[in-house]
């Protein structure tokens, strides 16, 4: 039994590291984050509803038209945020899942997050939040800022229980500001949509002089049976709720993100190791890796 889940851990480590034309080098990717998530997500790609293609066309998601359709009054909501300075990286070092996008000048606005609480998107963006609340499919939602200059490194998302859509708001308009989905380039347009599929490697770039502002949003995955559909839906309330980040004081901070800024602020030790040589500290934490996986192998 031990080595028949070994093997298949394995197996799904080779799945997420060949799907796609763009990979990880492969030392790499026996270390990254979608390793460790790897039979979670190759069971949620074998009984996936929708192609595997870094891209999907936005007319087969019609539940989601009404946000292309009422892009301007999104659009103004967003603008009212920026004014009031409330797109912004997280404050406290509770947000696991975009804490290193924050170093670029990334920011984030949360609209809705699962089943997390968020009482300050219903006070500041009604009308968006009322909208998002009419298409279930939309588990998770944000307004998210890209200023120039900004890059996000080449990255795949854990969950792929989710597709990511992406509504343009304020953008460039220009092929200078664009996401590249494993291989393949997307340029932001003001009031167009892109869907394309987050667990494939993806990184973006501003190389423009203006700001890119998108309705940024995680869509539940269809799946092909119902009871794949059923687990989906369970992993999102449970997981993904629990990764919730606040926007400001009385919003929801999920058990995630508790854990993680206890662990960033210990974490600054081992970022001074990293600083002082990082050949040594790589080495270690791959020692320190092998040596837990021959524990739960061999113990």
């Amino acid at each position: 039994m031990k080595w028949t889940i070994v093997a298949i851990y394995l197996l799904s480590i080779l799945h997420i590291h060949f799907r796609g034309r763009v990979r990880l080098p492969f030392f790499r990717q026996i270390f990254d984050h979608s390793s460790f998530v790897s039979p979670l997500n190759t069971f949620m790609h074998m009984f996936s509803g929708v192609p595997s293609t870094p891209y999907l066309p936005t007319n087969q998601f019609p539940d989601l038209k009404p946000l292309q359709e009422n892009w301007e009054m999104i659009r103004g909501e967003a603008l009212n945020l920026i004014a009031m300075q409330k797109i912004r990286a997280a404050e406290k070092n509770d947000d696991a899942g975009f804490n290193s996008f924050f170093k670029t000048g990334w920011k984030r606005f949360y609209l809705k997050w699962y089943d997390a609480s968020h009482p300050s998107a219903e006070a500041l963006c009604p009308k968006t939040v009322a909208l998002l609340r009419q298409i279930p499919s939309v588990k998770a939602a944000m307004f998210a800022e890209l200023p120039p200059g900004a890059k996000l490194n080449s990255h795949r998302d854990p969950f792929a229980g989710s597709l990511r859509y992406h509504l343009g708001l304020v953008t460039p308009n220009t092929d200078r500001c664009f996401i590249d989905v494993d291989g393949q380039r997307y340029s932001w347009r003001d009031g167009e949509a892109v869907i394309f599929d987050e667990t494939f490697l993806h990184w973006a770039k501003n190389s423009s002089d203006v700001n890119r502002i998108i309705l940024f949003c995680d869509i539940e995955r269809p799946m092909r049976y119902r009871w794949a559909q059923k687990i989906n839906k369970w992993l999102g309330r449970t997981i993904m709720t629990a990764a919730s980040s606040p926007n400001e004081t009385g919003d929801q901070t999920g058990g995630i993100n508790k854990v993680f800024r206890v662990f960033w602020h210990a974490g600054r030790y081992r970022r001074r190791f990293k600083a002082w040589n990082r050949t040594v500290y790589y080495i270690v934490r791959a020692l320190l890796i092998i040596l837990i996986a021959a524990w739960v192998i061999l113990g």
